[in-house]
Order: C-alpha cells, then structure tokens, then sequence
C-alpha cells in the first residue's frame, strides 16, 4: 500500500500542471460547502439563540383560558402547580421561566401603535441579557413595576427617551377596558421581527394591565440541557399532564396568536393547555432556513456536477497519455486489481489533500467573516433577529463536508481506473499516446 501512495505522489508531481488546476477546482468547491454549511448553522443558531430567548422557550406550556365560549386569552391559570409537576418530570430541565402575554395599544405624546407586551422577571431571565443590545439605558430598570423596555424602532415611531412616560391600553380577560403608566426605562437595538410588534414589561405590570393574579401567567418556557430533547420532552409533557387531570389542546405546530380565531370558535371555558416548541412557535420564519437550504444545495449540487465532469475528463486524459506506461506495469507482471488501485489511490491522494486545504481555507474564511462583523441586509434581518450575520462551523459539518467532497471525486475515478485496468498488455504497449 505504501508503494502504491508513493507512485501515487510521483504521478500526481510529474503532472503537477494537471494537479493544481483539478485540486484548485476541489479545494474551492470544499471551502464554499464549509462556507454555505456554515452561513446554514449560523442562521439556525442565531435563530435558535434569539426566538428562545425573547419569545419562546425550547418547549413550551401555554394555552389559553376562556371567560365564555367566544372570548380566549393566551393565560395559565394556577401555573406554581404546573411548574412543580414540571421540574419532578423533565430531568433535561437546565431552567424554567415563566413569562406574560399580551396585545395592547401602546400610546406616547405624539403617536400610538399596536404591540405584543411581554410580561419578563428580569432577575430570572438569564439568556435576555445576552440577546437584548441596550441602545440607551438600562435593563436594570425592569426590576421595578410601572416600566417598560422599546425598541429603537418604535421609540422613534412614537418619539420618546429614557425617562418618558407611555400608556399601556388593553382589554381583560373579562372584557373590560384597563390602562397602565409605564414609564421607558430602556431602549434596545433593532432585532428584526420582534422590533415591530413587541415590548417588554416587568410581569408585575402586565397582571395589573389585564388584572390577573400571581397565580397566572402566559406561559412557561422550558430551557432544556440538550436542544435534541425536545420532540420527548414535548410529548412525555402531554402524557403527563393529561394524566394529572389537565385539558390539552391538538398538536398545532404555529405560533400561539395564530391560534386564537381557532380557539375563539371552539364552545369550551375554562383553562386548556399547549405544549408547543421553540420551532412551532418560529414556524412563521421556519421557510427562511428551508429556502436557504436547499438554495445551498442547489449550488453544492451545481458545482459538484462540474468538478464530477472535470475530474472524469481528467482522468480519460490521464490514462490516454498513460496507455503505454500501464501496458509496460501490465507486460512485468502487475496485476489488474494493483492498477485499478494505483489509480485509485492518486484519485483519492489528490481528493483527499485538496478537500483538507479546502476545508482548512473555509474555516479560514468564517472566522474573518465573523471578525468583520458583517451587517446582514435588511430583509434577512428581519428573519435572523440580529443585526450581524455569524457563521458558525460545527467539526460534524466539516468532517461531513470533506468526507462527502473527498467520497464523490475518489468514487467518480473508480470508472475510468477500471477501463485502465482492463486494457491488455500488448494492445496498450503499441498504442500511440
């Protein structure tokens, strides 16, 4: 074997014009997968980072209570024993929240505009702070009742600062119009979607906006260890509660405010509960990565084809010039099965060595792309919450990359390698290259 990798090494030398440009083609070809794999995960777990932070846990318990038959609220009732049951059930538990939600009208001096209010117990709130920039103030200040953190964009649509007072307007759970001063403590740096339609309260200041008690909440966000527990987590959950006498809703794999004309329509009262995960409630923006995705593969697919006919040319080509080199291996006494690996083991030396330096450029490439800390357009903004596009390389992708790149040029030389193997001895010694 070691014979066959040092004739290998020679040949791939002696042509080296050859080698350079085939293993140019391959090493590119790696460092755009590394790149494109890369851009995907860094989506992902920006998406992932964000959502679960600001507006959803890994899993979810929601759900929704109904004063009468047309009227729900997105409210559990009684949450402390649910939480109880929760941390005895789920040992993948890392932390659990609890967190408000609402819809209000949100009015200053000058302008007014429809927002989701999120009821937040900042000292408990570990991940927000890593998610949350903070233009202009402090996220302290959510620790006291009667304040509220706005984003950057809505602070200018209804032209306010630190220090100014706001009007949260709202209906109860019973139909009743409620107002609550807050007074902005804190504005934060656009993160896409959430920048639009969402605020932030101390939980205190929602109950009182919709005059609920400390034992409601809007929902319970579950952090789990290991994100790759959620589909058991979830449906060990439903057992479990369905099991402690809790009513459940169907499985809908939505956002909870896409839920309510459903809800509304539906005769019951009284508390029903949804588990949910993280990418239910994301679902709406789950297309993005979907497009992105397979928009990468597409191009993987493109260029694989290119460097599949390129590589199959040149190795036609090499075994043309070659023919009387393999008659004279054939004529002293090599067997075809020792051919067939000789060639075999340049296609692989070459794949091999030009899919490690691929590899190595794109890991290169991410991490000075995350150095110049590239703004992502506006519109992926949108979708990634974030104002910077990250790249981030798992060892899984990349070991996946190179052993896929690696696989299809050394398999697609297997052809041309058998037809040299075959030829005869005294035909390719006559033959003229």
């Amino acid at each position: 074997m070691g014979q066959l990798f040092l004739i290998a090494v020679r040949n791939l030398i002696t042509h080296r014009r050859r080698t350079l440009l085939l293993g140019g083609a391959i090493m590119g070809v790696t460092a755009l997968l590394v790149l494109l794999l890369g851009l995907l995960n860094g989506i992902r777990s920006t998406i992932l980072e964000s959502a679960t932070t600001l507006m959803t846990g890994h899993v979810n318990v929601g759900g929704f209570f109904k004063v009468t038959a047309g009227a729900g609220a997105p409210v559990v009732t009684h949450y402390p024993e649910i939480l109880e049951l929760i941390r005895k059930e789920v040992p993948e538990l890392d932390y659990v929240t609890q967190r408000g939600r609402g819809w209000a009208k949100l009015v200053s001096d000058t302008g007014s505009l429809q927002t989701g209010v999120g009821g937040i117990d900042i000292l408990h709130e570990p991940g927000f702070r890593k998610v949350i920039q903070v233009k202009d103030g402090s996220l302290d200040g959510l620790s006291q009742p009667g304040t509220i953190l706005v984003f950057d964009e809505q602070a200018q649509k209804l032209g306010v600062r630190v220090g100014d007072q706001l009007t949260l307007s709202a209906y109860t759970l019973r139909g009743v119009a409620n107002t609550v001063d807050v007074r902005v403590v804190a504005i934060a740096r656009n993160v896409g979607l959430l920048s639009s339609w969402n605020t932030f309260v101390p939980d205190s200041t929602l109950r009182g906006l919709y005059q609920m008690n400390d034992q409601a909440t809007g929902a319970l966000f579950l952090y789990l260890k290991d994100v790759k527990q959620v589909p058991r987590v979830q449906e060990r959950l439903r057992t479990v509660l369905a099991e402690a006498g809790y009513q459940l809703m169907d499985p809908d794999p939505r956002a909870f405010w896409f839920k309510f004309e459903t809800v509304n329509r539906e005769g019951w009262t009284g508390q029903k509960l949804d588990v949910t995960t993280w990418e239910d409630e994301i679902s709406f923006i789950q297309w993005t990565v979907t497009a992105i995705t397979w928009l990468s593969y597409t191009l993987i697919g493109i260029l694989l084809v290119i460097i599949v006919v390129g590589l199959m040319n040149t190795m036609w080509i090499s075994i043309r010039e070659r023919t009387r080199e393999i008659g004279t291996l054939r004529a002293i006494g090599m067997q075809r099965t020792r051919v067939l690996a000789m060639f075999m083991t340049e296609a692989f030396t070459l794949a091999l060595t030009a899919t490690l330096a691929g590899a190595a450029l794109g890991v290169g490439l991410c991490a000075l792309l995350n150095l110049a800390h590239l703004q992502a357009p506006l519109a992926l903004q949108l979708f990634l919450m974030r104002e910077e596009v990250r790249l981030l390389v798992k060892p899984s992708a990349l070991a996946g990359a190179i052993a896929l790149i690696a696989g299809c040029t050394t398999g697609i030389a297997l052809f041309p390698s058998f037809l040299a193997a075959r030829l005869q001895p005294v035909t390719a010694m006559h033959r003229v290259g």
